[in-house]
């Protein structure tokens, strides 16, 4: 169950933010796959019917992050491997196009954004903060992207996002890898500042590839986790 209260938007619909709610939840892992999510009690820890709860529950198995079994039980899916590299490859092929243009004319305005961007992932690794360091680590592609005029894109992205991003989360506390993350940014952003799209182009193509290079290795240490290609 949801390990902290919602509090409901009252000039928005229900659903919609459970769905919100759930899907952080199950992002940041505090909702770990395998975990059971009854629709009765999930209504009672919101406070709502269960018709918004339905509701939020579809969608997220739209987005495969959950799995429905009809008059039985529905429960967190597990990192499918498959889906991960599908989403991996369709954000790297719009952002390797995206730092290109970018690049070829670059915007101060931007630059600056983005390094505020890159001093709060710090700030959020240097207090241990998983969460919001990655809130922050997605700003900075999400910035890029609408910089590029392709915030739909981003959204489409997101819907694709959920195996990775879980992967992301079970490999983010390794010793090192967020300094690499913000180094990588770094890097990315450096090239664009300085006009040189080959360059932010190889180093936004060497950090998308980091976690997925070590599938082998998060896949041997949580087996119950994942579901492997």
């Amino acid at each position: 169950m949801p390990s902290h209260k919602l509090r409901l938007d009252r000039s928005r619909h229900a659903a919609p933010q459970v769905f919100e709610h759930l899907r952080e939840q199950i992002i940041s892992l505090e909702l770990a796959p395998g975990a059971p999510l009854s629709r009765v009690m999930l209504a009672e820890a919101y406070g709502l019917s269960q018709t918004p709860i339905r509701d939020a529950l579809m969608k997220l198995a739209e987005e495969a992050l959950v799995e429905i079994y009809p008059q039985h039980t529905t429960v967190v899916s597990r990192i499918d491997i498959a889906a991960a590299r599908q989403a991996h490859f369709l954000r790297r092929s719009i952002e390797l196009e995206i730092v290109h243009l970018l690049a070829q004319k670059p915007d101060p305005l931007l630059i600056q954004q983005l390094q505020a961007s890159i001093e709060r992932q710090r700030a959020c690794h240097a207090a241990g903060q998983y969460p919001q360091f990655m809130e922050a680590d997605q700003a900075f592609h999400r910035d890029m992207h609408m910089a590029a005029g392709v915030t739909a894109l981003w959204d489409m992205e997101q819907r694709y996002s959920g195996h990775v991003d879980r992967l992301r989360r079970l490999h983010l506390p390794e010793a090192g890898k967020a300094e690499r993350i913000m180094d990588d940014h770094q890097r990315v952003l450096d090239a664009i500042a300085a006009g040189d799209a080959p360059r932010a182009q190889q180093a936004l193509r060497e950090h998308l590839s980091g976690t997925l290079s070590q599938v082998a290795e998060i896949c041997k240490r949580y087996p119950d986790y994942v579901l492997a290609d």
